[in-house]
């Protein structure tokens, strides 16, 4: 499992003080970013292979202005052409869950316009963050 540590700050929250709904999904970006690092892709766009086909978050308890969360990532399911990866959301402080996302994302030839096999190193570096629901 990976894991990151998002401070929530001001301009990421609602008039009530929660954080706003799209701000977890800045956060859930952060974590894929932070993840896709951990398996030996960077952010250079000319190089990039992935494409977002779905991202969703349920929001279970609620969030605030500067609260530390903790961000665990791991993967849930690995295709043939795309992965699954899940996203727990977690208040530092109360360990108590505050959110749950996930992505599907597909291997993508951008000159050829069509997903493609993901390569076996990646399905290694897949396998080892892999988590059986």
């Amino acid at each position: 499992m990976h894991e990151i540590q998002v401070n929530v700050r001001f301009g990421e929250t609602d008039a009530l003080g929660h954080i706003n709904n799209t701000s977890y999904f800045i956060y859930l970006e952060e974590a894929r970013i932070r993840f896709f690092e951990t398996l030996g892709y960077n952010m250079e766009t000319g190089d990039w292979k992935f494409i977002l086909a779905s991202t969703k978050c349920d929001f279970v308890s609620q969030g605030y202005f500067n609260q530390t969360l903790n961000i665990k990532t791991y993967v849930s399911k690995i295709g043939t052409k795309s992965f699954q990866i899940e996203h727990d959301m977690i208040d530092q402080k109360t360990e108590e869950l505050i959110a749950k996302g996930n992505a599907i994302m597909v291997y993508f030839d951008f000159d050829k316009q069509q997903s493609e096999p993901l390569p076996e190193l990646l399905i290694e570096g897949l396998q080892h963050y892999f988590v059986r629901a």
